[in-house]
């Protein structure tokens, strides 16, 4: 029990000498100071709780968002800022997306104009057993195409490339391949070379299930370019102008061109080089006949002996005769 004659004492201490006023003033000012430093920390956004993300957000659109495919490009495109979605069907289960960030819209309305006569050009020389609705990027900058194209090798000065971003068995379809272009390919290119350099690399992405490292990049890249450049309104010297240049000044190649040609000064003409052998041999030979000897070459690296039993196969030719009938071919484009 509290002593009367206590709590008396304590009434009589606070009325002396105004300590009452003094005691509720401090309290007061406590009080008010606590509120201040509360209202000093909250968020100045402060409202209903957002969940926190660490994918790009997308503008403008909510076509292909739920799509999970786009979930792995928003987290890797986060830091770069917010990103244009679209979407095109060109008659695949899935339907294609098209992804870059607002800086590259006009490189967007290009790929989307494009990509569907892309994907049949391609599906006409290969065939429509691939993956024909693809994740297309453009990045912002050369960083950003780093960070894409990581699993590919690919380097910032690369105009564009197929990544694949998970596992690959060999025979399968992969479902988890992307084209990234780089963000100075329209620039560099212009707006038709952008759509040839799009079929290229859907070619690289349509015959990954049939291809396996080390293969003749002769046939990798030649056949890509083949399929890139078949039926377009381009002339020889307009697709391999270094290769025309050496052909006027009467230096035919004496052998198709080796992996290291395809690095380093010489890298146009190694392509250019790569691209009228496998245009030879369709004209020669026809299509299917270049695709075969595709899926042949393609399962890994070649010596000189399997690459001469896959021309007898499926051509019925031997290197000499391909060789002769290949430069035959080159002095009949520039006569």
């Amino acid at each position: 029990m509290t002593d009367p004659s206590a709590r008396s004492g304590l009434r009589s201490w606070l009325s002396s000498n105004g300590r009452l006023e003094f005691c509720i003033t401090l309290v007061s000012v406590t009080l008010l100071t606590g509120a201040c430093v509360a209202l000093t920390l909250m968020p100045r956004n402060a409202g209903p709780l957002q969940p926190a993300t660490d994918e790009a957000e997308v503008l403008n659109t909510s076509a292909g968002v739920d799509d999970p495919r786009l979930s792995p490009v928003r987290r890797e495109l986060q830091p770069y800022g917010p990103i244009l979605v679209r979407t095109v069907t060109d008659g695949a289960a899935a339907e294609a997306l098209l992804v870059a960030h607002p800086s590259h819209s006009t490189d967007l309305d290009v790929l989307e104009q494009q990509l569907g006569r892309a994907i049949s050009d391609v599906s006409a020389v290969w065939g429509t057993d691939w993956n024909r609705a693809p994740v297309v990027v453009v990045a912002s900058t050369p960083a950003e195409f780093t960070a894409l194209t990581r699993s590919a090798g690919a380097t910032g000065t690369d105009v564009a490339a197929v990544s694949l971003t998970g596992s690959y068995t060999p025979g399968t379809q992969p479902s988890d391949q992307r084209i990234v272009f780089n963000p100075d390919a329209r620039r560099r290119v212009g707006d038709a070379g952008l759509a040839t350099l799009l079929r290229h690399e859907l070619t690289h992405l349509a015959t990954r299930a049939d291809t396996t490292d080390g293969a003749p990049l002769w046939m990798l890249e030649g056949f890509a370019e083949y399929v890139a450049q078949r039926d377009q309104r381009t002339t020889f010297s307009q697709i391999a102008p270094t290769l025309t240049t050496r052909l006027r000044a009467g230096a035919l190649p004496t052998a198709l061109v080796s992996d290291p040609d395809f690095t380093g000064v010489d890298a146009a003409y190694a392509y250019e080089s790569a691209w009228s052998a496998c245009a030879f041999l369709a004209d020669r030979y026809g299509i299917t006949a270049l695709t075969t000897l595709y899926q042949r070459l393609a399962t890994g690296p070649q010596s000189p002996a399997t690459e001469d039993a896959a021309f007898t196969a499926v051509l019925g030719a031997t290197r000499g005769e391909v060789l002769d009938g290949w430069r035959a071919w080159l002095r009949g484009r520039i006569a």
